[in-house]
């Protein structure tokens, strides 16, 4: 379903939608099988069928309530298996781009989250500045609605950890990404620094503005809420732009919102999936 959004009526309420060393030969049979599971997800093709029952798929988690926070975990084994089996998990989801597969095999996500929390939680992780971060599964769905091209210089509100930062240089020409904390911008630079990743300017400031002196952008991404699609985020896509980002009221239902910026100027909306985020809040941070 696509909706046409006026510039005037961008406060419209979005539809309500319901190894260690040594290892044994089991451990070598199971590198095998998730060599096998890497084949079909980025190359479309395998040896014959594995056998991955993956979780339930559910509503995309709430990132403002305190269910949301998930305990610790035992840690699998095999880090690779665990790529592999959310790759896969996101395939029969329906999201099949290969880059994107790509992007986020290559974006190590032990590095943005605690040691003793599982990696591919679907529920948010706690961070610093009583923040809450966004899901991987949720982060797949976004980006894949973005569909961000490798010449696309893209506008990132609420860089977090850092996390889907990294894996949108891996999609794009530039990353520009604004957080309200301090902290997790210094934060966010050292683990992207420390990957080596160089594409990425990413700054301290009221991200609810977006960033004009760099607009316009072919792609913005929201990870938070407002209960339209903002003006002024917008009025900072180019032509043929795409935003993405929930919109809704804080306490009801939300719907993930592709937003794009038609030639003429106007607005076309296509609800993506129902998902519970915390709002944007203007302003930077006073202390953190």
């Amino acid at each position: 379903m696509r909706m046409a959004l006026g510039t005037t009526g961008l406060g419209a309420k979005a539809p309500t939608a319901k190894a260690p060393a040594g290892k044994s030969a089991g451990a070598k049979a199971q590198g095998s099988w998730g060599a096998r599971i890497r084949e079909r997800i980025l190359h479309g093709h395998g040896h014959g069928s594995v056998d991955i029952t993956p979780p339930p798929v559910a509503e995309m988690p709430s990132l403002d309530h305190p269910a949301a926070v998930a305990p610790p975990e035992a840690a699998s084994p095999d880090p690779f298996l665990e790529i592999a089996a959310f790759l896969l998990r996101l395939r029969r989801m329906g999201v099949t781009d290969r880059r994107l597969s790509a992007a986020l095999e290559a974006a190590p996500r032990t590095v943005f989250i605690p040691a003793d929390y599982p990696p591919f939680s679907d529920r948010g992780l706690p961070i610093d500045c009583g923040q809450v971060s966004t899901p991987p599964i949720v982060v797949a769905r976004i980006l894949a609605a973005l569909a961000p091209q490798p010449t696309d210089r893209v506008l990132e509100i609420g860089t977090g950890t850092g996390y889907m930062t990294a894996v949108l240089a891996r999609l794009c020409h530039r990353v520009y990404t604004v957080d309200r904390f301090r902290t997790l911008v210094l934060a966010a630079q050292s683990r992207l620094a420390g990957l080596g990743i160089e594409n990425v300017t990413a700054v301290f400031g009221d991200g609810f503005g977006g960033w004009p002196d760099k607009a316009p952008f072919d792609r913005i991404v929201s990870s938070g809420s407002a209960e339209g699609v903002p003006a002024v985020l917008a009025e900072q896509l180019r032509p043929g732009g795409v935003l993405v980002m929930p919109v809704g009221p804080a306490e009801g239902p939300q719907m993930l919102m592709r937003v794009e910026r038609t030639a003429e100027g106007s607005l076309d909306a296509t609800p993506i999936a129902p998902v519970r985020a915390i709002p944007l809040i203007p302003g930077k941070a006073a202390r953190l």
